[in-house]
């Protein structure tokens, strides 16, 4: 399967989707004009993907700054994907990278991980410069 890169824009995040590597990265801020019409083709690779992963361990990094409301239920959409292919037998670690001060993303952080418990949940709070 063909690694999936798109890079950033003002209005949407850098995605690089190494599946050869099992590492798949999302950085910088998500608020498409149309986050379904953006997200759909990634998840359809995504999805592609994991159903051919048997006993893989995936890392997903997640450094997302802001995001909006269309945006958080296809992220939503994105983990359940990587959780039901944890039930399925592969093991998903999730570093979730959001500045120390937000609490916004900190707490979507920690929905996240109390939504999508197989997941390995690992919170990453960074300092701001």
């Amino acid at each position: 399967m063909d690694n999936l890169h798109i890079a950033a824009t003002a209005t949407s995040p850098e995605v690089d989707f190494r599946f050869d590597a099992h590492l798949l990265s999302l950085t910088g801020e998500s608020y498409p004009e149309n986050a379904a019409a953006f997200y759909t083709p990634i998840l359809q690779q995504l999805n592609a993907y994991l159903a051919s992963c048997n006993g893989v361990s995936i890392i997903a990094n997640v450094a997302l700054a802001y995001f909006n409301s269309s945006s958080t239920k296809m992220l939503f959409s994105i983990f359940d994907a990587l959780d039901r292919s944890v039930q399925a037998g592969n093991k998903v670690q999730m570093n979730w990278y959001h500045d120390e001060e937000d609490d916004t993303i900190f707490e979507f952080g920690e929905e996240l991980r109390a939504d999508f418990q197989s997941i390995d949940f690992i919170d990453h709070p960074v300092a701001t410069q």
